[in-house]
């Protein structure tokens, strides 16, 4: 069979990362003797390569995360109640393999979305599937499907990521039927699913965010016990910048 032969059957087979590196790897081939199982063994593995590169893509565009920050890139110099001891932790994912949720809860700017965000990120490139939501559009979202008659059809949505990150969760009140959805969507996350919450109240004020009482003990209870909570307090990562803009310049 000849070499236009066989790239046209990778093609045709979608052997795309085969195909972009034949050429190559068939020159390097010739200049060193490989075997014909050596050049199989590179051809399969750029395959590989390729195609786990394609599907993190996947993953980090489908996560609808807003930015792509690493955790690496925390900023330790502004005074927050955070050690790197805390976020070696969060970056090992043992609280996603044990299915407990995240609640990441301080005073707005203190870079609560940016550790969420920043797990979610991690969590896409350990071949992880991840949401990213604001609450408002959770909420939303949620009552256009119930409006809609297809209320399972988004829960089963809602339910299937590794990760769903809820950005600013409290900002408003959450309605019985809001309340009930909600915590239902909590339920069928239960396992091997993590939540990741940010949020301005403290987990035993979510009684004031929840308009049916036995529903707040419901969801309080959920994450009490099993979720791994962190307060953030100090200096606000915007302040800090705001600082930095009034220094005047030399």
């Amino acid at each position: 069979m000849g070499t236009v032969q066989m790239k046209n059957m990778m093609e045709d087979l979608r052997l795309t990362g085969m195909l972009k590196s034949f050429e190559r790897l068939k020159s390097e081939a010739t200049k060193e003797s490989w075997t014909a199982d050596e050049l199989l063994d590179r051809l399969l593995q750029e395959e590989c390569e390729f195609r786990d590169e394609q599907a993190k893509e996947r993953r980090v565009k489908n996560s609808k995360l807003e930015k792509l920050p690493r955790l690496e890139d925390f900023d330790f110099t502004v005074k927050r109640s955070i050690t790197k001891a805390t976020i070696k932790e969060l970056y090992s994912l043992k609280w996603l393999e044990q299915g407990r949720a995240v609640l990441l809860v301080g005073p707005t700017g203190i870079g609560k979305s940016f550790i969420a965000e920043a797990l979610g990120h991690h969590a896409c490139l350990r071949k992880k599937s991840v949401l990213f939501m604001s609450a408002s559009d959770l909420l939303e979202h949620q009552q256009m499907a119930r409006a809609a008659g297809m209320y399972l059809k988004w829960r089963a949505k809602m339910a299937r990521p590794d990760i769903l990150i809820i950005d600013d969760f409290g900002l408003r009140k959450l309605m019985a039927q809001e309340a009930h959805d909600f915590v239902d969507l909590l339920k069928v996350r239960t396992g091997e699913k993590s939540t990741i919450f940010t949020t301005q109240v403290p987990l035993e004020n979510w009684p004031e965010l929840i308009e049916d009482p036995i529903i707040a003990d419901t969801v309080i209870d959920r994450l009490k016990h099993t979720s791994v909570k962190l307060g953030l307090d100090g200096d606000t990562y915007r302040a800090v910048q705001g600082a930095a803009l009034d220094k005047p310049r030399n």
